[in-house]
């Protein structure tokens, strides 16, 4: 029975790797969401698959927990609000963790400075609102990976919403602006940065 079923355990190992299966480094926060159209999402200060800079890295880490600069085009024409989020679905948690979420961007906004995640908010364009991220620090904190981890991968992602503004106290957490989001959402686009321990 045991020889069976590590053969078993082989064989999905294999099919994992080959496309069979898919292993869950291979999939995105939005696997299991409805399909969406997509818009691109670029940054200054990342390449889509790339490391982050030091500045956009967690201060504990030596960085300066500076959120990267961010620009989208693309999105439908009837778009009437953004959200942004960072979010590492690596975080040895069981459920991720969110970095950054800002909500009730301006359909007129298309792009963000470095460093509009900052605590004061003052880079942030007029209405917009920034959440606790789950260190509940309404800001923007780098990545800081724990030993041990791997390799992460945070999805910076801009979501274009079929409304202005959503109904969301400033006190939220960031999975409840996700649920609010996927009630809303008519197009996403996101950039994956990586960080190491």
């Amino acid at each position: 029975m045991r020889s069976l079923l590590k053969v078993v355990s082989v064989l999905v190992a294999v099919a994992g790797f080959s496309g069979g299966v898919s292993p869950l480094w291979a999939q995105t926060p939005y696997t299991k969401l409805r399909p969406l159209p997509s818009f691109s999402v670029t940054s200054q200060n990342l390449k889509n698959g790339e490391a982050f800079s030091l500045a956009q890295i967690s201060a504990g880490l030596g960085g300066k927990d500076q959120s990267p600069q961010l620009s989208w085009s693309g999105f439908p024409a009837n778009t009437k609000s953004f959200t942004v989020t960072v979010y590492d679905m690596d975080a040895p948690t069981g459920s991720g963790f969110w970095h950054w979420a800002v909500f009730n961007i301006p359909a007129t906004i298309h792009s963000l400075p470095a460093g509009a995640g900052s605590p004061d908010g003052k880079l942030l364009p007029p209405g917009a609102i920034q959440l606790p991220n789950d260190a509940r620090l309404s800001q923007y904190i780098g990545p800081a990976p724990p030993q041990g981890t791997g390799t992460h991968h945070y999805f910076i992602t801009v979501t274009a919403l079929d409304t202005p503004s959503l109904p969301l106290p400033k006190t939220a957490t960031p999975a409840y602006l996700g649920f609010m989001v996927w009630q809303h959402a008519i197009a996403r686009g996101y950039l994956v940065g990586t960080a190491s321990p």
